[in-house]
């Protein structure tokens, strides 16, 4: 053989192994369908985080032994958000960068709209199962989805329980401080006053603290009939647990982000007899049993709150792909908006203009005996009444 003739072909077929090399991570990745999980999975909300990023798992797992999408297996990428900002937009880039075609998750608004910037600039479509801040779908953006309701939904609503179920003449709105919690406390007050319950305080605590009694003794002296916080469970399980302590007897509230178990872990049996308002809970959706047995035979334990709307979140980003016959993240964007009455776990969902769950619903649990009992809903006509 020629030597040039041999060199030439060394250099060939060197060249040929050297361009299939190349395209190896890219056959591999396109074997599956990545859907990207931004939640908290360290700090204090991780058990809220680790818990949402389950029922993906649950979701995914189902699709894909079902088939999976497109003839593909789907494939989750978690991604720790921390519930933290600047720790948000890295964990954005990371699943931008590891080729997600879309996003289901999120956990505290805070750290889900810098997310979205980062998803939206990419055209990647983010379908948020507990980011509840009204600001996630009025920025006119057309990837941005959610399975759950917003502060502005949820204010009115524990305003009407405080003003109707309560008869309170007098509350108190604590927040955090975080963008969720802020969210939910204005609506709250705004819609108090309308109603005509005077609001003698509104202000924020500092998360973190180990101490909120100075807070609680204020609040005291002005004797309101009903507190409402509207922050986090960690907080809400040592407010509760010292307002208790002082001798504080009115109604304690928290809105959506107090109603995980780890709330009455915290706070013990002063806990008891508080009051929540939340979208419905996984164990009280008629459609939602066979994930509730699924779950605690998978993680030997119940879910939290929000796992069964991230459960409904892959699945409802798994349709979309499937109606739109690809999963380009633009053609997947455009698949979720048409859909109307995909059939989830936490019920019938569908999406209007914005991207909100066009039926979100509310309703009132209270804590009872170390457990989340229903307690009341609004019927048809607004009425108040007990849940079954």
């Amino acid at each position: 053989m020629n030597p040039q003739n041999n060199g030439a072909l060394h250099t060939t077929l060197a060249l040929t192994l050297f361009s299939l090399a190349a395209l190896a991570p890219g056959l591999a990745q396109a074997q599956t369908v990545k859907i990207g999980v931004p939640v908290p999975l360290s700090g204090s909300s991780a058990a809220a985080g680790t818990d949402i990023l389950n029922g993906a798992k649950l979701a995914a797992a189902k699709i894909n032994a079902a088939g999976g999408v497109l003839g593909k297996q789907i494939e989750l990428v978690p991604e720790d958000d921390a519930c933290d900002a600047q720790t948000a937009v890295q964990a954005a880039q990371k699943l931008v960068d590891a080729g997600v075609v879309a996003v289901a998750g999120g956990y505290c608004s805070s750290a889900a709209l810098p997310e979205l910037t980062a998803f939206h600039r990419a055209g990647i479509p983010y379908v948020l199962d507990a980011s509840t801040n009204p600001k996630l779908t009025e920025m006119g953006y057309d990837n941005v989805f959610r399975t759950i309701g917003r502060d502005d939904e949820q204010g009115p609503f524990a305003a009407s329980f405080i003003k109707n179920s309560l008869h309170a003449k007098r509350a108190a709105v604590i927040d955090d401080n975080t963008t969720y919690a802020k969210g939910l406390a204005q609506n709250t007050v705004e819609s108090l006053k309308k109603m005509g319950v005077d609001v003698v305080y509104a202000d924020s605590i500092t998360p973190g603290q180990m101490d909120y009694s100075p807070t609680l003794t204020k609040v005291s002296s002005l004797k309101p009939d009903v507190i409402y916080y509207t922050g986090y469970f960690s907080e809400a399980g040592l407010l509760v647990k010292e307002a208790r302590q002082v001798g504080l007897k009115m109604t304690f509230m928290g809105g959506d982000g107090t109603n995980d178990p780890t709330l009455m872990k915290t706070a013990g049996p002063a806990a008891d007899g508080m009051i929540i308002t939340t979208a419905p809970l996984a164990q009280f959706l008629p459609g939602a049993h066979d994930y509730l047995d699924q779950y605690n035979k998978s993680y030997g334990q119940g879910p939290g709150p929000y796992s069964v709307y991230e459960y409904d979140a892959v699945g409802v980003t798994a349709k979309a792909i499937a109606d739109g016959k690809s999963a380009k993240p633009a053609d997947i964007s455009a698949a979720l908006h048409k859909i109307t009455d995909y059939q989830g776990a936490t019920g019938t969902i569908g999406f209007n203009p914005k991207g909100d769950r066009s039926r979100a619903v509310y309703i009132t649990v209270v804590v009872h005996n170390d457990q989340f009992e229903p307690y009341q809903r609004q019927d048809a006509s607004g009425k108040w009444v007990a849940m079954k």
